[in-house]
């Protein structure tokens, strides 16, 4: 008797685990099948009614360039937060901190002797102006000479001029147009030459003892009327363009072609004047904003799934891949998950953050004021590298990335999965872009990393970034992913691990890397 009910218990305990067994494969089933809809419907909505284009245009060419501290800046958090009120999204500016408030005006760059004509420049970022007059005057280079103490002799020298004090390019070409049209010795003779040249040029500076800000200052004291510098990018008319070291007189930053023309005349003992004016307005200290949007959670609102993208960017242009490709990316996916998935399982939050260009400011103030949020993130997908498509996921040093992120990619369409290389674990970023503020709270943040489309040479923090350089079918796709990785986050029925994987050791020094270390925002900015 006993034999025969231990049987039949077996029996009992077999046909349930079978019944458990196929219950979990018909949910499983049905999940898959629920998960696949939504993800052809967010396709479906951003390949039928994509507002890429629009907001790309609202935000580059009628809002412009959001340095840090400007109107324009505010503006932007407030066309953020109106283009999500229109799609029916809880959108608000937070405050994080404060800058120094200044406003770009027009400037005017002339030469006007041997010749007259207009140079290809603008102001440094928070350049002093010249008080709506133009300043005009002739140009000296910084000599060449043999220590601290000669140059400290020869500063005098500078007063009443204009001081040019960037190396003059040997070349205006980039090295990619070399390779297809020169000889191979051309090509190698022009490199030898640029290596001994800025080499030079580095010892010149170095020699004064003073760093290229400190130098900017000294020149400023001893009675300059202003700097000119020619940062140039290593293509085809491209500059990079940051900020002023000046308080006082106007920092001015020329193109490669008219720096290297005002350079030789000055060489050339040929005395080259020019004439500049800048306006510009100082608008004393202004509070700064992170804009944030919300689709609140339906059954696990105290937990989150975040989208993340930069919003300010530097002024040369109007910023377009760095990074208001970014920022229409997730204000997309964002519209298309309201549309869709108006019911998140989790808490959606979108970030735009303010004051990234100047060290993660904004990200930074996110993750120290909002432990209770940074503690229960389920993941935060971060794109800010250009318009190319995604091409490249780090698990960031999660040990247990490869397990969720493999699973909610497995939802995208394979012709956008299909060219995305994944690096498990992976290391944790220490820096780069606002997702590191989250991984160095032990969030699981990620980089969503992009093709290059020469984005270091000819867009990033130069005067060319602006909307003709979007590439609107990848900037698509990376919508497509977003929202569908979102998604899944959202409907994953596991709680992500945020277990860290064990540091390989430094080669160097050998001993274990560090996990980055959470730092804190700079809350008040752009002062000395």
């Amino acid at each position: 008797m006993k034999t025969t009910n231990t049987l039949l218990s077996a029996v009992v305990r077999h046909r349930a685990k079978v019944c458990m067994a196929l219950f979990l494969m018909a949910g499983n089933l049905s999940y898959a099948q629920t998960s696949r809809k939504v993800a052809d419907e967010i396709v479906k909505e951003a390949t039928d009614n994509s507002q890429l284009e629009h907001l790309a245009h609202e935000l580059l060419d009628v809002v412009g360039p959001r340095l840090v501290g400007t109107p324009q800046m505010k503006n932007a958090n407030d066309w953020v937060i109106s283009k999500y009120k229109e799609w029916g999204i809880a959108a608000k500016n937070e405050k994080w901190g404060e800058w120094r408030g200044w406003e770009r005006g027009i400037s005017h760059i002339d030469m006007v002797y041997p010749r007259v004509r207009s140079l290809e420049g603008t102001q440094l970022a928070w350049s002093p102006s010249t008080k709506g007059k133009s300043v005009v005057g002739e140009l000296i280079v910084y000599p060449d000479l043999p220590d601290s103490v000669s140059f400290k002799t020869w500063l005098p020298s500078v007063k009443g001029k204009f001081v040019m004090f960037s190396m003059n390019q040997p070349t205006g070409r980039p090295d990619y147009n070399w390779q297809e049209f020169a000889l191979p010795e051309s090509f190698e003779k022009m490199k030898t030459k640029r290596t001994a040249q800025t080499n030079a040029w580095r010892s010149r500076i170095s020699k004064t003892g003073l760093n290229l800000k400190a130098l900017a200052l000294a020149f400023e004291s001893a009675g300059a009327l202003g700097v000119v510098t020619s940062n140039w990018s290593s293509g085809f008319g491209v500059n990079k363009i940051f900020g002023a070291h000046t308080t006082k007189i106007p920092s001015v930053d020329l193109s490669l072609e008219d720096y290297g023309m005002l350079y030789r005349l000055t060489e050339s003992g040929h005395k080259p004047k020019i004439s500049v004016r800048t306006d510009s307005k100082e608008l004393g200290m202004v509070p700064t904003f992170n804009t944030l949007a919300e689709i609140k959670g339906s059954e696990k609102p105290n937990e989150y799934v975040m989208l993340s993208a930069h919003l300010d960017s530097w002024d040369g242009a109007t910023g377009a891949t760095d990074n208001g490709t970014g920022t229409i990316t997730m204000m997309e996916a964002m519209r298309i998950l309201k549309k869709i998935y108006p019911n998140p399982k989790r808490t959606i939050i979108a970030g735009h953050w303010g004051s990234e260009e100047q060290g993660l400011n904004g990200s930074r103030g996110f993750v120290e004021d909002h432990p209770e949020i940074v503690k229960n993130i389920q993941a935060l997908f971060n794109q800010d590298n250009g318009t190319g498509r995604v091409d490249k996921l780090s698990g960031q040093g999660f040990l247990h990335a490869y397990d969720y992120l493999n699973r909610w990619l497995a939802m995208v369409p394979k012709e956008i999965r299909e060219q995305i290389t994944t690096t498990f674990p992976g290391s944790p970023s220490g820096g780069g872009s606002d997702y590191a503020s989250f991984v160095a709270a032990g969030a699981p943040a990620f980089s969503l990393s992009s093709l290059n489309w020469s984005y270091g040479t000819y867009t990033w923090h130069t005067n060319r970034d602006t909307y003709d350089k979007i590439i609107f079918d990848d900037v698509r796709n990376n919508a497509i992913l977003t929202a569908i990785l979102v998604y899944m986050a959202c409907e994953d029925p596991q709680r992500v691990s945020n277990e860290k994987s064990v540091m390989p050791v430094n080669p160097r020094n050998g001993q274990a890397t560090e996990w980055p270390t959470q730092r804190g925002p700079v809350r008040k900015g752009g002062v000395n």
